[in-house]
């Protein structure tokens, strides 16, 4: 059996008020692609597949489509588990109808393990969970939960209770294992705060054949035999930048991996330049055409030059530039404080007015502002003639 392995698609995910809606689709265009060409019987996905628990219209549309087409279209089975971005109960509505078209979905954990079996394989679904929510499953286990890691060994003790002989042993999670790479929008999410509390061992998954994980959007083995798939698509700049982003196939003949990259829609990329070589913008159409974080670094980018960098490129996120040098300003204009800017014409003006003179607009300036912008919308400014 050849087994697709994805995680974190985050569907529903947006930008700075910008919709990431054709670059979701483009990935899942993609994992259809790898699904056919390479001749997968099952997809996993280890978790998160939406953003936020109440997800958008918009987001169930794109899952919706993606399931029917996967499990309907291409006749392909389905394996979810719930992350911790996803609403449980949300996702797991009508799994019990769901499991006759092939969809397994698994919301939360539960006392006894929950296992599909398909072929010579068992999967044990593992969603995301908390300690507390392992104490109350085995109230007669609570002093021995001191953490997570006891809390996941436990969990997963109990579905080592269940392995039988001659067939393989599959574990599809949402966790944080200790030596995994973040990336910097798994630290946006909080995991680089509060991960020591939340970080298991490797060792808690120990007898499983492949340990298919989610959570941590870095393609990476924590150890031979347990894997991060990762994004299908980069979230965010920095390290995930130079990441190429994949999926992973097992094949259950040998439990061998084979990493397949994904094209992306929009390429990331941090122009960081002076201000001559980022007006230029002489750079690769990739890069101009991608999503971009574009630092200046020889000068303040106010109102006039972040509107030019805008035409210059056409998917900026975000930009910064150098601080005024007689320190009385704050730091440049990011991307929504732009976005914000071209929508209000009072704080055009008083960035405007930062920006010539190193201060703050004066109270009477304002007024006659807004004076002239009631003359203006009542018609007081217009030619009679």
């Amino acid at each position: 059996m050849r087994i697709l392995h994805s995680s974190d698609w985050h569907l529903g995910a947006g930008e700075r008020n910008r919709s990431l809606k054709e670059d979701q689709l483009f990935f899942l265009k993609e994992i259809y692609r790898v699904i056919e060409e390479e001749n997968i019987d099952l997809l996993l996905i280890a978790g998160d597949v939406f953003d936020r628990a109440v997800s958008s219209a918009e987001a169930i549309s794109l899952y919706d489509d993606a399931m029917t087409h996967i499990c309907n279209d291409l006749g392909k089975k389905v394996l979810i588990i719930a992350g911790n971005h996803d609403s449980a109960e949300r996702l797991s509505s009508c799994s019990s109808l769901l499991k006759k078209a092939g969809l397994y979905v698994t919301g939360a954990i539960t006392a006894e393990p929950a296992v599909v079996s398909i072929e010579d394989v068992d999967f044990y679904m593992l969603p995301w969970f908390t300690e507390d929510k392992v104490k109350s499953l085995y109230p007669d286990r609570i002093e021995e939960i001191h953490g997570m890691n006891d809390a996941y060994r436990i969990v997963c003790d109990k579905c080592r209770e269940t392995f039988e002989k001659d067939r393989k042993h599959i574990a599809i999670s949402h966790a944080f294992i200790t030596g995994a790479e973040l990336s910097e929008s798994d630290r946006a999410a909080g995991l680089a705060v509060v991960g020591l509390a939340t970080q298991v061992s490797a060792q808690v998954f120990e007898g499983f054949d492949y340990v298919a994980l989610g959570h941590i959007h870095k393609p990476q083995n924590v150890k031979e035999n347990i894997r991060y798939s990762g994004t299908p698509m980069p979230y965010s700049f920095g390290v995930e930048e130079q990441q190429v982003k994949s999926v992973t196939i097992i094949d259950t003949a040998d439990m061998s991996q084979k990493i397949v990259p994904l094209k992306l829609l929009h390429k990331r990329t941090t122009l960081k330049d002076c201000w001559e070589k980022i007006s230029e913008a002489d750079y690769p159409e990739e890069v101009k055409k991608g999503y971009l974080k574009v630092v200046v670094t020889d000068e303040y980018v106010g109102y006039e030059k972040a509107s030019i960098i805008n035409s210059l490129y056409e998917n900026v996120i975000d930009m910064t530039g150098k601080d005024l040098d007689d320190g009385n300003a704050a730091i440049s204009l990011s991307m929504e404080e732009f976005v914000k800017l071209e929508n209000d014409p009072m704080q055009i003006f008083k960035a405007f007015y930062r920006e010539s003179y190193g201060e703050e607009t004066p109270e009477h300036y304002i007024k006659l502002f807004e004076q002239c912008m009631d003359d203006l919308a009542n018609g007081r400014f217009m030619n009679e003639d």
